[in-house]
């Protein structure tokens, strides 16, 4: 058994006997007598509501009811303007891209579990280079079972045909047209709380399988290496040591399978990784509420030609209500994330971003995101760096009709002698939103 198992499974159990001492006195001290009302929860962070979680009386959709249940279908239509659809470093070509969105999500309206189901799709069309074309969809399913009022199950499962962007690191320079791929996802979640102690366990599975590329001269550009299966098992442990204020220790193990037969490839990018995370989620009265999370985290290789890629984990999300009518919100992350590059196993990408949103009116509502990334690879000399920007505004006409304008801005900076090209992408847009 590896050292990173030995961590992940050690972990659980302390949970999982945590949970059952903490169960063993509850029943010596005995349960809430029947009829009376339950103790509110210890891990409530609900006494306000964000922006744009908030409902907004009169443009709500009030969806098409189906029995039980209730579905809101939806489509966005609008133009972009992009001025380097290629994330080129020079010769950049721009274009107008028509896009359509169509969705539709379909609600229980049960009082106890619930059931949703969603479909939706994202189609571009581009003025002049239509090798750009794509045409994503998305299908899945989610639903709680409530076992009791701190007990509950979640799990869902979804499948995606996605388009990788140009902007991507991994998007190889010679494809004519953008890299295709499927993924399949899906996770199972129980949690129960005990008073002061909530403990929880989940599991995810993700299946990534690309198409191959082709040249403008119809050469093969090879994606099968790509192709593998992530799974990962979180255990996760709060205490709260107030009604406002918890703090949790959480660890997370995943196992990274390449489906390529390893006599095929010179380099084997299958791996084992760990994460442990300690902090606090907190809320400070209706002003403020988030969590942090620091720790530590490690990827071990199976090949021995690469080095295992270890250091500071974390995790953030932070949301600050300076006023009834605005959010600002910040989050950040560290983490391990897979390579495309030939040659590099994965690289430590650092995250950290803001929004602002502001509601005008009832029915105007204004944003604005910034956001900075660091990608750091393994086995090649190459370093990536990346600021996002955008503001967009929202009017909501009626319940129906609802039109958004924006604007955003993307710059990258890659340095080492494997370097990417330093590019930048400006885009504008609009979209007319139909609901029902």
């Amino acid at each position: 058994m590896t050292a990173n198992k030995r961590v992940l499974f050690a972990t659980v159990a302390v949970v999982l006997a945590a949970g059952a001492s903490t169960n063993a006195l509850a029943q010596t001290r005995g349960f809430i007598a029947r009829g009376q009302a339950a103790e509110a929860s210890n891990f409530a962070r609900d006494r306000n509501i964000s922006v744009r979680a908030r409902s907004h009386p009169g443009y709500e959709a009030l969806g098409v009811p189906m029995g039980a249940f209730t579905a809101y279908p939806k489509v966005a239509v609008g133009p972009e303007y992009n001025d380097n659809i290629y994330g080129a470093s020079t010769n950049e070509v721009d274009d107008v891209v028509w896009r359509v969105q169509p969705e539709v999500v379909v609600v229980s309206d049960w009082s106890r579990h619930s059931l949703q189901g969603y479909a939706r799709s994202v189609i571009n069309r581009y003025n002049d280079f239509d090798s750009e074309n794509t045409s994503d969809y998305t299908v899945g399913a989610n639903g709680r079972l409530d076992i009791t009022r701190r007990a509950s199950i979640s799990a869902g499962a979804e499948y995606a045909s996605l388009s990788e962007a140009r902007t991507s690191s991994s998007s190889p320079v010679l494809a004519a047209n953008p890299i295709e791929f499927d993924k399949t996802t899906g996770f199972v979640v129980a949690g129960r709380e005990f008073n002061r102690l909530k403990v929880s366990a989940r599991v995810d599975y993700s299946k990534f399988d690309y198409q191959d590329g082709r040249t403008t001269t119809g050469f093969n550009v090879e994606q099968d290496d790509r192709d593998r299966t992530n799974t990962s098992l979180t255990a996760r442990a709060d205490y709260a040591v107030s009604p406002a204020t918890a703090i949790f220790l959480e660890v997370a193990g995943n196992k990274r399978d390449y489906r390529l037969a390893k006599p095929a490839v010179v380099l084997i990018r299958d791996s084992d990784g760990v994460q442990a995370l300690a902090g606090a989620n907190f809320e400070l009265g209706a002003v403020m509420r988030g969590e942090v999370g620091v720790g530590y985290l490690r990827q071990s290789y199976d090949d021995p030609a690469f080095k295992d890629i270890t250091g500071m984990g974390a995790r953030a999300q932070v949301e600050w209500f300076p006023t009834d009518m605005t959010t600002v919100s910040v989050n950040g992350s560290r983490s391990v994330e897979d390579s495309g590059i030939l040659g590099s196993s994965g690289y430590l990408s650092s995250n950290f971003g803001g929004q602002i949103d502001h509601e005008l009116m009832r029915n105007v509502l204004v944003s604005g995101q910034l956001s900075y990334g660091k990608d750091e690879y393994e086995g090649v000399d190459r370093n990536d760096k990346r600021l996002n920007a955008g503001v967009s505004a929202t009017y909501l006409m009626n319940r129906h009709v609802g039109l958004t304008v924006g604007y955003s801005y993307f710059d990258q900076k890659s340095d080492g002698l494997a370097a990417g090209g330093d590019f930048k992408v400006n885009k504008v847009g609009a979209n007319v939103t139909l609901q029902f």
